[in-house]
């Protein structure tokens, strides 16, 4: 699910901003989601693969942020967990007889492109730095 890969991603993101540098292991961020740390690995794996965070493996391992809080926005970090449509997908092929029917998903598809377009607008006049902050 999008939003609450998005909300996973960010809680990671903005402890890793608060540690200012210092390594934080996958079962310390964990234990602050709530969620297992396997999930929290996975989301690791998926940050540093978009150059948000850096690892090191071992005993004194963990992660911490591998660029300035302040270059990352909030629309890159959804776009980074993005998997599917915001709104979802239409499921079924409605009659193509049916004078609705026959155009539903085109529009519906646009539509839902043009909300997300909006709504990654709007996330990304927001950075990392920013959300952070509330947190003070």
């Amino acid at each position: 699910m999008n939003n609450g890969r998005f909300a996973i991603a960010l809680h990671i993101l903005t402890l890793l901003d608060k540690a200012n540098g210092e390594l934080l292991s996958s079962e310390y961020l964990a234990g602050s989601i709530n969620i297992n740390p396997v999930l929290v690995r996975k989301e690791l794996i998926n940050l540093r693969n978009y150059g948000f965070v850096q690892s090191k493996e071992g005993k004194n391992g963990g992660s911490s942020l591998a660029m300035s809080s302040n270059d990352i926005t909030l629309g890159e970090v959804y776009k980074s967990v993005r998997q599917a449509s915001f709104l979802g997908h239409q499921k079924n092929t409605p009659n193509p007889k049916c004078p609705v029917g026959k155009d539903i998903n085109e529009h519906l598809n646009s539509l839902y492109n043009d909300t997300e377009l909006i709504l990654i607008e709007q996330l990304s006049k927001q950075s990392l730095a920013d959300f952070s902050k509330k947190f003070d």
